[in-house]
């Protein structure tokens, strides 16, 4: 229970759950797969980051990706850097390794990550 409190992400004091977020993008169409964790916001404390590995041969940019996510969610739960990758890391038994996306967030390290 302690790992999943951690992965909250307070958005101006509103508490997001990562897992709803990705839940929603995975009916994207262009999105094969996704992991959301926290982005440093100067303004809010924290936002909210999607990283997603795009479906072969189904194209769509980030701001697309916010577009759609805002008519489906609430406005503070919506993405507002989503940041394309080739896969996401995966432990030996195949389980998303979000620690490895939330450390690489907050060292900087991006490849294209776009936001407003």
């Amino acid at each position: 229970m302690i790992d999943r409190l951690k992965r909250i992400i307070n958005v101006s004091g509103y508490k997001v759950s990562p897992a709803e977020v990705e839940t929603a993008l995975f009916e994207h169409p262009a999105i094969q797969e996704a992991c959301v964790v926290a982005a440093h916001d100067p303004r809010r404390g924290e936002t909210v980051k999607a990283v997603v590995v795009p479906r072969a041969g189904v194209d769509a940019s980030a701001e697309e990706i916010r577009e759609w996510a805002r008519t489906r969610m609430a406005a503070y739960k919506v993405p507002q850097f989503v940041e394309f990758i080739g896969s996401l890391p995966r432990s030996g038994s195949g389980k998303v390794q979000w620690r490895i996306l939330q450390q690489r967030e907050a060292e900087g390290v991006t490849s294209q990550a776009t936001g407003d």
